[in-house]
């Protein structure tokens, strides 16, 4: 079985800390698909704190034998993955993102760069090194030489899972530190909590109302200013037919 992508390393650890948290935010989602195929991906968000109201719609269309301005390639084998992003322009040289991943026995290496034809110059450069198995994983990384990151996740048994976060900045010398988990009630809902070192203590419910409605509750507190506001809760609606 082939490693999994650049993107995807450490993947199972930050959904355990980014997966169903709305934090200040109420939030709608719908996606439909006619039966021609073209999809429709509506929404909004209101944001409790500065009042700001924001609605998008989204349209697609595959079209057979089209032209396009980005080029996607991607390579897997047994101990390999590979991608390489062209994104073109008329205007200006094209700009390069190829990443690489060796497997080998759980252990994995992964290398994610960018080269910006235009400009002559490497505009990103990340290393990647971790240990995966079939209910724990290890990751590490560092982006372009200053930021680095390290994740431990474990799934403890089925509906419960557990990770572990950290990340220091060599710029200003920031280091953040957190614990999350996710426990699946039934098929059709789950809680999740997570804190962090400056003690944002996150909490959240989901529930499958129906097939194809999904409620997302979350709230976000404040451990170190507690009796002096300043938490907040958010709500999300997702909606697919």
């Amino acid at each position: 079985m082939a490693p999994p992508t650049y993107g995807d390393l450490g993947k199972s650890a930050r959904d355990v800390f980014g997966r169903g948290y709305h934090f200040g935010l109420l939030k709608l989602d719908v996606k439909t698909k006619t039966e021609s195929g073209v999809e429709f991906c509506s929404g909004g968000f209101s944001n409790q704190d500065t009042g700001i109201v924001v609605g998008n719609l989204e349209t697609k269309y595959k079209i057979k034998e089209s032209k396009t301005g980005k080029l996607k390639t991607t390579y897997k084998h047994e101990n390999v993955s590979a991608t390489a992003d062209f994104d073109l322009s008329l205007n200006a040289a094209p700009l390069i993102h190829s990443t690489a991943v060796i497997g080998y026995q759980g252990w994995l290496a992964g290398y994610q760069t960018s080269f910006d034809a235009q400009r002559n110059k490497i505009t990103k450069n990340n290393f990647a090194l971790g240990f995966t198995a079939k209910d724990f994983g290890v990751h590490t990384s560092v982006n372009n030489g200053r930021e680095f990151n390290g994740s431990i996740y474990h799934k403890v048994k089925p509906g419960l899972e557990g990770a572990i976060s950290i990340a220091w900045n060599s710029s200003n010398n920031s280091t953040q530190f957190g614990l999350g988990t996710k426990y699946d009630l039934d098929n059709d809902a789950c809680v999740r909590a997570k804190v962090n070192s400056q003690l944002q203590i996150g909490l959240g419910y989901q529930q499958k109302m129906r097939e194809g409605v999904t409620l997302s509750l979350s709230t976000n507190i404040d451990g170190k200013n507690f009796g002096s506001g300043g938490h907040k809760i958010g709500l999300a609606l997702d909606l697919e037919a």
